[in-house]
């Protein structure tokens, strides 16, 4: 059922939900249970190379925050969801609510980055 309202406050009703329910961030637990079912994601890490060589989420390509405008034509042309990570998931949020704006909508933040996924889902990556 749409959510109807005026936009402008005096125009016609329009559906005011947002385009994408997809929630903005998606938590380390729910990212291992995507990848141990096989369901096709893609993975970026959005940290520096330092950061990178410290510890990382095997198969993850690393994309530095300052870069990722530099690929945002691949990015684009993804068909797999994006759940993008760093240390503690600030800046992979901003990361993906700027790819929101940019119109990729299938993409989330992992909650807690890198650090919560060794705390909670795999305690072999280092914690820095």
């Amino acid at each position: 059922m749409p959510i109807l309202g005026r936009a402008d406050g005096w125009g016609p009703l329009v559906d005011l939900r947002p385009v994408n329910d997809t929630p903005y961030e998606i938590s380390p637990a729910h990212v291992r249970a995507l990848l141990d079912s096989g369901s096709p994601i893609r993975i970026l890490d959005c940290r520096e190379p330092g950061e990178h060589a410290i510890c990382r989420i095997e198969g993850a390509d690393l994309i530095p925050m300052r870069s990722i405008s530099q690929y945002l034509h691949e990015l684009e042309e993804e068909t797999r969801p994006l759940v993008v990570y760093c240390h503690h998931g600030v800046r992979s949020l901003n990361v993906v609510e700027w790819l929101r704006r940019q119109g990729i909508e299938n993409c989330q933040s992992m909650s807690g980055g890198i650090d919560l996924w060794s705390l909670t889902v795999d305690p072999s990556v280092a914690r820095y």
